[in-house]
């Protein structure tokens, strides 16, 4: 049985992990017969949005305990995972991965990667393992690994800043993916594109498809 690690960034799409992203990823591993593990790192996060009004609540959540909420309780720090123990690594979208999982939506390409992500995205891949992003999670691994294949839909502004680190993007549409042969990296937009939740759940299966291929 293949084995998944999936990281989340929180729970709610403007300050965490985007939930539809998240629990269609989940779903697509064990429709696959694979099973998973989730992670995300234990810190405060950037701050926390309330998703009725769209501003900045006066609070502070923890990112493990706010994603906690999304994996029922089972959920380990990121700082724990081993990459020899899975066959792929996931990162669902949502601003999250922007805000608390790297500075990307404050600082786009001078941004910085939290120390754990990177460490975590370098082990998959010196070891040849999979490692797959939907959304906006994709600028995570043009930050740390530079010249990759990938895509992020159609905003202009990100995909100029991504090719300034020397990524090459992709277009594509809904439920397409991306592969680049050499990182074994997998991509697909999801909402970076204006998606229907089933357009989401045909992004997040082909991209654990992809992966399943390239662990073989």
């Amino acid at each position: 049985m293949k084995k998944f690690a999936v990281v989340l960034s929180g729970c709610g799409v403007f300050d965490g992990a985007e939930i539809h992203e998240a629990t269609l990823s989940l779903l697509a591993i064990a429709k696959k017969g694979c099973s998973y593990e989730i992670f995300a790192p234990h810190m405060e996060q950037h701050h926390v949005i309330n998703h009725l009004t769209g501003e900045v609540m006066d609070e502070t959540r923890n990112v493990l305990v706010e994603s906690a909420r999304i994996a029922r309780g089972k959920i380990n720090d990121l700082k724990q995972f081993k990459p020899d123990e899975f066959d792929g690594l996931l990162f669902p979208g949502g601003f999250g991965a922007a805000k608390n999982l790297s500075t990307w939506a404050f600082e786009a390409a001078g941004a910085t990667v939290l120390p754990e992500v990177e460490v975590a995205i370098k082990g998959m891949i010196q070891l040849r393992k999979p490692v797959g992003a939907l959304c906006i999670s994709p600028v995570l691994l043009a930050k740390v690994l530079g010249d990759v294949s990938i895509t992020i839909g159609d905003d202009e502004g990100t995909i100029d800043a991504l090719e300034s680190l020397g990524a090459t993007h992709v277009y594509t549409t809904h439920g397409e993916v991306v592969v680049d042969p050499d990182y074994r990296v997998v991509t697909t937009p999801c909402y970076m594109l204006d998606a229907t939740i089933d357009q989401i759940a045909l992004g997040a299966d082909n991209v654990v498809d992809a992966m399943i291929k390239l662990m073989d």
